[in-house]
């Protein structure tokens, strides 16, 4: 099972921050998560695999991120607990960092390239990434037996710069 959600992320600073839209944030993103592994669990052979998903976000939050990292965080801290409670199902998660995905849509599109331009220059790989590579990532937890509570990070070394 997968479970991943593509909600726009919630950056604001704090003291601007919808609490309404903090509570949807985390419905769709932590409570879905758990109400998903709770019903598909039952049905996930023992061998089988769970991978949720979090973001680059809850391991290096700028200013403004305080929604978007406790989130992350929280699914993190969730891997781990499913691990060690659904054994020997395996859970992990998979963290990207700035993806060219259908996340960003809500930008203009001029506005969006100029992001993933700047955002790229940044980064140790020097360009975001693409959504085929997270892709990977999942298929590699999925079909990988031996990995269970981790969290696999592919955000072009955002996290180390």
């Amino acid at each position: 099972m997968v479970f991943t959600a593509g909600d726009t992320l919630q950056l604001n600073e704090l003291a601007a921050t919808d609490l309404t839209k903090a509570r949807h944030a985390f419905e769709l993103r932590y409570w879905a998560a758990l109400a998903a592994v709770k019903y598909a669990s039952p049905h996930i052979r023992k061998d089988g695999s769970i991978v949720l998903t979090t973001g680059v976000a809850g391991r290096r939050p700028h200013k403004g991120w305080t929604l978007a990292a406790s989130v992350c965080g929280t699914i993190e801290a969730l891997t781990r607990a499913l691990a060690v409670e659904l054994a020997p199902i395996r859970v992990n998660a998979v963290c990207p960092g700035v993806v060219r995905t259908n996340l960003w849509q809500g930008m203009d599109a001029d506005a969006r390239e100029r992001l993933y331009e700047s955002v790229g220059k940044s980064l140790l790989v020097g360009r975001v990434g693409e959504a085929c590579e997270i892709a990977r990532a999942y298929l590699f937890l999925i079909q990988e037996g031996y990995s269970t509570g981790q969290t696999v990070v592919l955000d072009g070394g955002a996290v180390l710069v």
